[in-house]
């Protein structure tokens, strides 16, 4: 046990040492200064010219947003009908069929918004094909659209006065181009030599140690498990994720997985500091959201490494933590850490089953996603956090009795109005969804007119509410894990998931966006002695206090339904 806590901690650091020095590289990317992928320019130029793209055409925030909405309605069109005929084109040796109409429209929505919500099991549910040029490249294009947005917000905190904040599509295609393919070319490399699968063959048909026969799938599997971590997309190749032994091999490429998931969230907060010469503020940012990730590891990784009290008073010893529903490959402490982090940041990957995990645990998974804060997705992270940062100086603001001030721009009505509806809707599509699934599951029965004919909960009480629960919290976070005990893939769940994901997508690009936009044309007011200064400890306490009374205020009653029932039940 204590060598699988320091793998832990091992996986933390390597994590950190490594974000650093990217943050800085990233930071030198998009202000257009020397680094090593230079040579990669004129494959740049050749894009922007066959697009035809004019790079000195500087966007405000309002054309920002709408190359970004424009550009990912068309590929969600793209997707839904690869999706709706993937079963009559070519690349499927497996003869895998065309998936339904509103399971096209809930897979082409979950990967456009890089939440990789997956109501099928990925080795039968798609194609070779549509794995590729569907799923693989919505991991690429999103993962780079929350980039992009946290970029033109950069730029809008940088400059002093000014409504020009970048090309979208010169942002867009060098998140592309000079962070997110090289890095993964890396990643599937090393993940092809340890065993996961990187060629076009079709199932494979091998005996078993017991004797029996049976078919594996295989498939170009390593270069989307890659852009699946660094992109925090989270979407497996195979239905177990990363709980399978080809998509996940061995401790050396769990390890691996676990670090670039989490690589991009925290060098995204340290490029900031490089950004905009504020160094000191992204180390604020990134003490408060390393806090906040302790404060859901620490109860999970105790939970997880005590075990199951029931399973314990029946005599059976559980020195190796709570195992059920965990890889013994990897152990309790490492599928504690990656159920945190997988939830914090928005890959939503598991290497063991939430399902299984222990009730605090899963409380502090769907907390992960409620707050949706500390470390978040590729770009999207800060960008939620920049919400809770408005709010937070507004309120110290008024404590002091002086007008709120963020980076020499005042805080008014108008973005303080934004702030509050970006943060107050999050709550509110969750618990609206949960709400209204318990409620047609009480009225019309657990084989009610939503399921035909498939039943939505394989557990009753507190457990089964936690799994619904749970579903919408990971679609509004752009998470994509889940309580597999729910059975999803109906009318009902494909569709009202899929309007959460839009929602939660969009909603918190498109809040900040402005935010940063409104603010960036304000005069600029130069630093006082009176000036708030967000870059010190006592903001940085500040600004997690509001983002955890927040959401305690608008999720602690549907969690004692849930997961605090079902702890407290199961300790009597």
């Amino acid at each position: 046990m204590n060598t699988e806590l320091i793998g832990v901690v091992a996986t933390f650091a390597i994590t950190v040492l490594l974000a650093i020095p990217f943050g800085k590289y990233i930071a030198k990317v998009f202000n257009n200064e020397k680094t090593l992928l230079d040579f990669i320019a004129p494959v740049e130029r050749f894009i922007f010219r066959i697009c035809g793209i004019d790079t000195t055409e500087e966007m405000n925030w309002k054309q920002h947003l709408m190359a970004l909405l424009s550009i990912n309605m068309l590929w969600f069109v793209y997707a839904f009908v690869m999706l709706l005929t993937q079963g009559s084109l070519f690349l499927n040796p497996d003869g895998n069929p065309s998936m339904s109409p509103d399971l096209s429209f809930n897979t082409a929505i979950s990967f456009m918004v890089n939440c990789n919500l997956q109501h099928y099991s990925g080795e039968s549910g798609l194609t070779y094909l549509t794995q590729l040029v569907v799923i693989t490249f919505l991991m690429f294009a999103s993962a780079a659209t929350g980039i992009t947005a946290l970029i033109v917000v950069f730029n809008a905190m940088r400059d002093k006065v000014t409504d020009k904040l970048g090309n979208f599509f010169v942002i867009f295609t060098k998140t592309i181009t000079r962070i997110l393919l090289p890095v993964s070319i890396v990643i599937a490399v090393l993940l092809a030599f340890n065993g996961t699968p990187a060629s076009f063959a079709g199932k494979d048909t091998i005996i078993t140690m017991q004797g029996d026969t049976t078919q594996v799938s295989r498939g170009p599997a390593a270069g989307m498990i890659a852009i699946k971590h660094l992109g925090t997309n989270g979407g497996g190749w195979f239905g177990a994720n990363s709980a399978h032994p080809l998509e996940n091999p061995n401790y050396f490429t769990n390890m691996l997985e676990m670090v670039v998931q989490v690589l991009i969230p925290i060098a995204m907060i340290f490029a900031l500091g490089f950004y905009i010469k504020r160094k000191r503020f992204s180390y604020v940012i990134f003490g408060v959201m390393t806090f906040g990730m302790l404060t859901l590891l620490i109860p999970t990784m105790l939970a997880e490494i005590k075990g199951n009290p029931a399973i314990t008073e029946m005599g059976i010893n559980q020195s190796a933590g709570a195992t059920e529903g965990k890889e013994v490959r990897f152990g309790a402490p490492a599928s504690a850490y990656w159920s945190i982090v997988t939830t914090i940041i928005s890959t939503g990957s598991v290497n063991s089953m939430h399902d299984s995990s222990m009730p605090v645990s899963g409380a502090m998974q769907m907390v992960g996603m409620m707050t949706n804060a500390f470390y978040g997705g590729c770009g999207v992270g800060i960008l939620n956090y920049y919400i809770f940062l408005i709010i937070a100086v507004f309120i110290s603001g008024l404590m002091v009795g002086r007008t709120p001030e963020f980076l020499g721009r005042k805080i008014e009505a108008k973005e303080m109005k934004i702030a509050t509806l970006i943060a107050l809707l999050h709550p509110f599509i969750i618990l609206v969804g949960t709400a209204l699934s318990s409620w047609t599951l009480v009225k019309y029965g657990n084989a009610g007119w939503a399921v035909h004919p498939a039943n939505w909960l394989n557990n009753p009480g507190n457990h089964g509410f936690s799994e619904m629960l749970y579903e919408y919290t990971s679609s509004a976070a752009n998470n994509g894990s889940g309580f597999e005990g729910l059975g999803d893939n109906n009318m009902w769940w494909n569709v009202t998931t899929g309007f959460v994901l839009i929602l939660g997508r969009f909603l918190p690009i498109i809040g900040p966006l402005a935010i940063a936009g409104i603010l960036a044309k304000k005069k600029f007011i130069p630093e006082s002695a009176g000036t708030l200064q967000p870059d010190t400890g006592t903001f940085g306490i500040m600004t997690y206090a509001v983002i955890m009374i927040i959401a305690a205020l608008a999720f602690f009653p549907a969690l004692v339904l849930g997961p605090l029932a079902e702890y407290f039940s199961l300790y009597h």
